[in-house]
């Protein structure tokens, strides 16, 4: 009972923050380009809570967790304008000149982008914190664990061996070795190892790993590395190692979802919220600091997610304003409202695909089958 409720708090903790920031970036956006915002809701369904602030926007606390939104004025359109709101009285509610589509094509894409743009902005913010006050996570060369029947097993790797060399080529970091092992594929190797203060060279015939498209030609060798946290470094170089971080998760994330598409990798490594409560869960175990790097880590994904060029998401709104720029007028309401339609259903199928992932990973489907 404790673990469910630590996951259900982290879980909402989790996404809490996450589309917070999110939908700030958009109404902060909003705000400096002479927008005025109706709504601005957390989570989705009857609101808990909600007020008005000065200027007239309501702020909702909703009971389903599943994310947010803000609703600029007029963001519907310019058919918002021909039905003015009326609050019952005959008094209109429409603000002349604060409506979003009253707006420039700029104005527009840049309250649009400042969603996405707030994301990675939030995980360069966490990163820096993690930098400056705990210290930066690494994965070391040094073996923590070996995969019996494998290519490091059969050539006689242990564990706390430290891998400094392939070949010729300098082994840093984990990531230094990955990248060498992985275009060695049944390739014989030579690794320069450090056991017990001695030096040692081993041929290690790199095992061969079966892609999503049948073929073999990615490498591997068998090993776990080991995890470990440098000191914490100087403010000022914790930003840069907070933006680099964040580079560097985005190019992976990039990469991962073209190797996917490409049948590089399986789609079903794929999750959704299921999955997300689970490690939410996971790294709260863990204390303060890994649950702040699992935000970052899941506020980077929102970012290029909330990116993609697919309707419904901010990425195919800046897609039509895009083309809206280049032709000099809106994109025709009909193939807005059909590109809507179309990445409506994109994502509630990558919803359902995703949860089915989940159910999945968690073994439902094998617990169903022992029962019947």
């Amino acid at each position: 009972m404790y673990e469910l409720l630590r996951t259900i708090v982290a879980f909402c903790v989790v996404l809490g923050v996450l589309v917070f920031f999110h939908e700030l970036g958009h109404y902060l956006a909003a705000r400096w380009r002479g927008v005025h915002v109706d709504v601005f809701s957390i989570g989705f369904g009857k609101p808990i809570l909600k007020w008005h602030d000065s200027v007239g926007t309501e702020w909702r606390l909703c009971p389903i967790p599943l994310g947010g939104y803000v609703k600029p004025h007029g963001f519907e359109g310019p058919a918002e304008a021909d039905a003015i709101a009326d609050d019952g009285s005959g008094s209109s509610n429409w603000m002349a000149g604060k409506a979003f589509h009253e707006k420039s094509v700029g104005s527009r894409s840049i309250i649009i982008a400042a969603g996405p743009i707030f994301n990675f902005l939030l995980a360069i913010i966490l990163f820096t914190f993690l930098f400056a006050f705990v210290g930066k996570p690494q994965v070391n060369n040094v073996v923590s664990g070996v995969v019996a029947e494998s290519a490091a097993a059969k050539a006689g790797i242990k564990p706390k061996d430290v891998i400094e060399k392939i070949d010729d080529h300098t082994v840093a970091t984990f990531a230094d070795l990955q990248r060498q092992i992985e275009i060695s594929a049944g390739k014989t190797v030579m690794l320069e190892i450090m056991r017990d203060g001695e030096v040692i060279t081993l041929p290690v015939v790199v095992d061969t790993v079966a892609t999503g498209g049948g073929e073999t030609v990615k490498g591997r060798l068998g090993v776990s590395a080991s995890y470990g946290v440098s000191k914490p470094v100087p403010f000022y170089q914790a930003i840069w190692e907070g933006t680099k971080e964040t580079w560097t998760i985005s190019v992976q994330i990039v990469v991962g979802l073209w190797q996917m598409l490409t049948g590089q990798h399986s789609a079903g490594d794929l999750g959704g919220p299921l999955r997300i409560a689970q490690m939410s869960g996971q790294v709260a175990h863990y204390g303060l600091s890994s649950l702040i790097s699992f935000i970052a880590l899941l506020s980077v994904n929102l970012g290029l997610i909330n990116l993609l060029p697919i309707p419904i998401l901010d990425g195919g709104r800046l897609v039509f304003y895009c083309v809206e720029a280049l032709i000099g007028k809106p994109v025709p309401k009909k193939i807005q409202v059909l590109g809507f339609q179309i990445g409506f259903l994109l994502i509630a199928s990558l919803f359902v695909f995703s949860t089915f992932n989940d159910l999945l990973h968690l073994g439902l489907f094998k617990w169903l089958a022992g029962r019947s």
